[in-house]
């Protein structure tokens, strides 16, 4: 057990047992950001005693509100909570490990053998139970976000601006963002924390008391936010980003496929809101119509190997950046040019997200209950809804539809099927993923397992799978 008189400005546990914990809850982060914070809360809250609920709770609401994966940023803060910098940068680390393992191995057994019958079949199976997935995570996050009509506009608005006006994304962000924060002005019912899908707050157990309470005034290192501090965790980040993008794009060329990732995808760190589905819903356009580095289906496929590791699903750019990079090499070879550029991908991806909350923690720390916040949060998470609705959308169009078609006529931009396409098999595959989501409430694993059976069994039979 940890000394609970350990004296300010010293790692609040020993750093071997963080270890040890953060290792464990790697192991066990399967599930989606819900089932990720989850698993932090019952080891660190209830099990260990090491964080205050309040104070989770307090870490959880500015995770969501920072553009990244969530479950990850959440994990920098406890860490950093816990052991200071080290312990934040080691948390993040250990807590992306084994996902970054087993996406890379997936996605190379994908391009070495996803053309074969047997794999295109489980994927046939996999894409469709994808869709079902998305369209949960739809409901759960309407249901908690859209408690007031002015919510469920503005996520009717994000959602129309994304699939028929092609507004940019982050555009759809800002413009939630300051219509929450208007919205907290004018009317003091805006909520004053919010977490992210499926997140939950309940009493404290009976136990011994946190050694990071939730009436702590300040953070257990007292790293007061200063300039000095900013600036080194700032220019230590630029340093640790842009170094990797600059070499590649020195040593490849501009124009190449890997200089493309490194700069597209370190963009996309800084607007992503909304976790992986909002994430993929601005990547999807780019890198499917935009940069050819892989088919609409291919991110379906994407999204379901995400959903089988452990780790932040964000971990399908990974396959992206795989697949991008392998098709078109340029003078490299191919399974080298892959592995550099899924590397890459995942360095720029998560390295700004720890930034972000290494140089922020201690203002938040100092920002209890802060109505500002809260109703900018409030309304990006309702924009959020309308972002992962416009996901499902794009990926009922691609598993449903073999083809489909762009239609431009003054502002609207569509994406209209071809309904002789249609494909019965996913038809068949998505409704029985949903009632196994809906009404039987199964588990994202066990439904993606059943599926994938389905699509072998569907192939099996001499249906059309592909």
């Amino acid at each position: 057990m940890p000394d609970r008189s350990a004296p300010a400005g010293t790692d609040v546990v020993p750093l071997r047992a963080a270890v040890r914990a953060w290792s464990l809850i790697a192991l066990q982060s399967f599930g989606g950001p819900a089932g990720q914070i989850a698993v932090m809360q019952r080891t660190l809250v209830d099990e260990r005693r090491w964080v205050g609920r309040g104070r989770f709770t307090h870490a959880l609401s500015y995770c969501t509100l920072l553009p990244g994966p969530e479950a990850f940023q959440l994990a920098v803060y406890l860490g950093w909570l816990l052991n200071g910098m080290r312990g934040g940068l080691l948390a993040g680390g250990l807590f992306v490990l084994p996902g970054v393992v087993a996406m890379g191995a997936l996605s190379a057994v994908y391009v070495a053998y996803g053309t074969t019958t047997a794999v295109a079949a489980l994927f046939a199976g996999v894409g469709p139970a994808v869709l079902a997935i998305v369209v949960q995570a739809v409901v759960r996050l309407a249901r908690r976000s859209l408690r007031r009509t002015a919510y469920l506009v503005i996520a009717a608005c994000a959602f129309l601006a994304l699939a028929l006006l092609a507004v940019p994304f982050p555009v759809v962000v800002l413009g939630a963002g300051v219509t929450g924060w208007l919205l907290g002005r004018r009317d003091r019912r805006t909520p004053t924390s919010a977490g992210p899908l499926g997140s939950q707050v309940t009493p404290e157990a009976d136990g011994p008391a946190p050694l990071v309470p939730d009436d702590g005034r300040e953070d257990p290192h007292h790293q007061r936010p200063t300039w000095r501090r900013a600036g080194a965790v700032l220019g230590v980040t630029v340093l640790a980003w842009g170094v990797p993008v600059g070499l590649v794009v020195l040593l490849a060329g501009r124009h190449s496929t890997l200089a493309t990732q490194g700069l597209f995808f370190s963009g996309t760190a800084l607007v992503t809101f909304g976790g992986a589905y909002a994430v993929l819903s601005f990547v999807a356009q780019r890198a499917v119509e935009t940069y050819g580095w892989l088919g609409p289906g291919e991110m379906v496929r994407g999204l379901g190997l995400a959903e089988t590791t452990p780790g932040p699903l964000v971990m399908v750019l990974q396959f992206v950046a795989f697949l991008g990079a392998y098709r078109s090499p340029g003078t490299l070879d191919p399974w080298v040019a892959a592995t550099i550029g899924a590397a890459l991908t995942t360095w720029v991806t998560f390295v700004p997200a720890a930034a972000l909350v290494l140089l922020g923690a201690p203002y938040v720390e100092r920002l209890r209950h802060n109505r500002t916040l809260a109703a900018a949060l409030a309304g990006v998470s309702a924009a959020v809804v309308g972002v992962i609705a416009d996901l499902a959308l794009f990926f009922a169009l691609h598993t449903v539809f073999a083809r489909t078609d762009r239609v431009t006529t003054g502002p609207l931009h569509l994406e209209v099927p071809r309904w002789s396409s249609w494909q019965p098999v996913a038809v068949a595959i998505a409704a029985v993923a949903a009632v196994l989501l809906f009404r039987v409430r199964w588990s994202v694993l066990r439904t993606l397992g059943v599926c994938a059976l389905l699509g072998l069994a569907a192939a099996a039979v001499g249906l059309p799978v592909r």
